[in-house]
């Protein structure tokens, strides 16, 4: 066995995943898959910190050791679940929460910033820790994201074959692997994922999130709006390109619908789920125009009405939930920064030139040991 756990926390602030992954195995295996809820007041400072604030440093470094223990609550589920010892795992991915991502702004270098306490993960769990893997990027020019395509291309790929993955979390991020590509994968953010439809259905619904798109399945797609939300420059630039809640944000939705106050809200809903369908199906057709598979992977994958106009949109693609091919839908991500700790402890760089912009290959991560 070569054990590493992974663990994830994305920009939807939906919880913690985290995965116990054995690279012995071709392909790999997952041995043991767990989450856990961030409690109410940790999701709504982890959402305030996404914006300037009063005594934001302090905050910050609270927020961190919270996320730090629900994380260390998530490895003792796992190596529990394995019936494992901390010493039979080489190390821990752990993602960290994304607060604010400006790569190539303000000073040409521009930041990322994953809240993260990876000593204290360390301490609490007993495990070598391996962290920060987005800022390494930055620093070399690019962009920090999305890091996942390069573990989409080594858990998914098939000689030549063309293929798409999709990952849609709070963002959603779409990985390109073609033999016609160089170095056979390209990715990039395509805009947002989940986290509009999410804010707006917390808003009018009380709930989380729109169970399966059930609400959105009620209204109409609104064209002025949808064409209003499309004319966001962001959706013109050409990749590399990376975002998040620094631009897709609550005020940036209210923004928007400052000229559309009438609208019904399950209409806003069904708009907003088309808008991430419509920008990742022309992100698909830009950049994957042969694509015979869409695997899709995240919290998007079990939205049914999404998932459906994703194949309307796409209606030459085989449009899949990555559970298909062999991995949940759910543990995706968790894996990939599993396979980036791993990764790292190996001291193998990656070239994602082609995927973040970046200068040559480098190892991301940062160790702590135990």
């Amino acid at each position: 066995m070569e054990l590493f756990i992974g663990l994830m926390s994305g920009t939807s602030l939906d919880g913690v995943d985290g995965v116990l992954a054995d690279f012995g195995t071709t392909p790999l295996t997952v041995r043991a898959h767990a989450s856990a809820a961030l409690a109410p007041g940790l999701k709504a400072e982890l959402l305030a910190l996404n914006r300037p604030g009063a005594n934001e440093l302090h905050r910050a470094a609270l927020a961190a050791n919270a996320l730090m223990r629900v994380y260390a609550s998530v490895v003792r589920q796992l190596l529990a679940t394995s019936a494992l010892a901390p010493e039979q795992v080489m190390a821990i991915g752990a993602h960290g929460q994304t607060v604010r991502h400006q790569p190539q702004m303000h000073d040409g270098t521009g930041y990322t910033l994953q809240l993260a306490n990876p000593s204290l993960l360390t301490e609490l769990t007993g495990i070598d820790v391996v962290a920060d893997f987005r800022s390494r990027d930055v620093a070399a020019g690019g962009q920090g994201a999305p890091l996942v395509p390069a573990f989409h291309q080594a858990r998914f790929g098939q000689s030549g074959q063309v293929m798409s993955v999709l990952n849609i979390g709070g963002m959603a991020n779409l990985t390109v692997l073609s033999p016609a590509l160089t170095d056979g994968v390209r990715g990039f953010d395509c805009g947002p994922g989940n986290a509009m439809m999410d804010a707006w259905c917390q808003r009018h619904q009380g709930l989380a999130f729109d169970a399966g798109g059930a609400w959105a399945a009620t209204g109409q797609v609104q064209a002025d709006l949808l064409k209003t939300l499309l004319a966001e420059p962001f959706f013109a630039l050409t990749p590399p390109k990376s975002t998040g809640r620094d631009l897709f944000s609550p005020d940036w939705l209210d923004r928007q619908l400052i000229s559309f106050a009438d609208l019904a809200p399950a209409d806003v809903q069904t708009t907003l789920t088309e808008l991430t369908a419509s920008t990742c199906a022309t992100a698909v057709k830009m950049v994957g125009p042969d694509s015979q598979q869409l695997i899709v992977c995240g919290g998007g994958a079990f939205n049914t009405h999404l998932m459906a106009r994703l194949q309307a949109l796409l209606p030459g693609v085989a449009v899949q939930p990555s559970d298909v091919h062999g991995l949940p839908a759910q543990q995706v991500e968790a894996t990939a920064f599993a396979w980036l700790a791993r990764k790292t402890i190996r001291r193998e760089a990656l070239s994602l030139q082609s995927i973040t912009g970046t200068r040559g290959a480098r190892v991301l991560g940062a160790i702590y040991p135990a």
